[in-house]
């Protein structure tokens, strides 16, 4: 275990003070050997590395195929090109109505109020996305309540990014303030990372404003694996818990970190722990740089089936995949998955 006490430091210091070398990340895990640094360097001056240090507080020191570093490392493979696997795998380009706005579902309205990430994971669907022409100023807020109001059916505005945790609470209530002026809207989603890898994220302002907005408040956060949930991120997400904010979690299947019926269903009893939903487990989106991720058709099916058999149906999550340009995700048990 590094002897390293991040956990509980502020969230804003430990946001700025993330591991950003390679270099410095295989050294603080006593891995430092010459071919995963040079293939570390090279995928990192495409996709930059970013992981917050209590994050790798949790990796298996000395063990290269540790589950929560595979997601983080880069590594030679993201330089490959394969068939199928484009930079905007989800057709996100058309969806995007102003700076800011992507709306590719009926009732829902999806928010990017920044593009900064406290962790790049590798395998991100947005990891091309063109976030520095697209982020919203408060100027925009005139557009974007236009475009609602012209929009009666959406009822839900999806916070996401980059990862909208990254903001502080001022920023962020701001935001929800202007939402909850529009009647129409009844729920606000947040999708984030950031209490996995920044636990300390889960803050009095940060509970106090999501369970007091008129709106009902759900957070959806993104683990893949139950060694991300350590009993201190229990006890954070429990605070949101305790004041009825409901927590979702997303999970990405990936080969190498998760790719096992035993695993996730692993991980669903530590979501369990921790009071959480298991909401999705996405097939990986065929984004540009992450086919080393990629699972067979076959295997894909054969894991889910075996989830089945060993969870309950309440700790299962729904297996989808997300295809552009369709009105809603694809659910894929019990369905041909292409």
């Amino acid at each position: 275990m590094i002897n390293y006490l991040y956990q509980e430091q502020n969230w804003k210091t430990q946001l700025s003070d993330l591991i950003t070398d390679p270099k410095e990340l295989l050294q603080q895990l006593q891995l430092s050997t010459d071919q995963l640094l040079s293939g570390a360097i090279l995928a990192s001056e495409q996709f930059k590395l970013r992981v917050p240090r209590a994050f790798v507080e949790k990796m298996n020191v000395a063990d290269p195929f540790d589950p929560l570093l595979l997601q983080v490392l880069p590594h030679h493979l993201e330089l490959e090109e394969h068939a199928g696997f484009v930079t905007d795998p989800l057709g996100e380009e058309q969806a995007n109505q102003l700076p800011g706005v992507l709306h590719k579902y009926q009732s829902r309205f999806l928010l990017t109020l920044t593009g900064a990430c406290a962790v790049h994971c590798r395998y991100c669907f947005r990891r091309h996305f063109p976030y520095q022409e697209n982020l919203p100023k408060n100027e925009d807020w005139i557009n974007i309540r236009q475009y609602l109001l012209d929009h009666p059916d959406i009822n839900e505005v999806i916070l996401s990014g980059g990862d909208p945790l990254t903001l502080t609470n001022q920023k962020l209530a701001l935001w929800v303030e202007r939402l909850e002026s529009l009647p129409q809207l009844k729920i606000l989603r947040i999708h984030s990372r950031v209490p996995i890898v920044i636990p300390s994220r889960i803050d009095e302002e940060l509970v106090s404003l999501l369970k007091n907005s008129r709106l009902h408040t759900i957070l959806v956060i993104h683990s893949n694996h139950e060694s991300e949930i350590d009993d201190y991120t229990v006890r954070q997400l429990h605070r949101l818990t305790e004041k009825q904010v409901t927590v979702l979690n997303q999970a990405v299947l990936l080969k190498g970190v998760n790719d096992s019926a035993e695993q996730l269903a692993a991980l669903s009893y530590r979501l369990l722990d921790a009071r959480v939903t298991p909401y999705y487990l996405h097939v990986l989106d065929k984004v540009k740089g992450a086919h080393h991720f990629d699972l067979a058709t076959d295997s894909i099916s054969q894991i889910y089936t075996e989830l089945l058999a060993r969870l309950p149906g309440y700790l299962v999550p729904k297996l989808v995949r997300e295809i552009a340009g369709e009105n809603n995700k694809t659910p894929l048990y019990g369905t041909p998955i292409f």
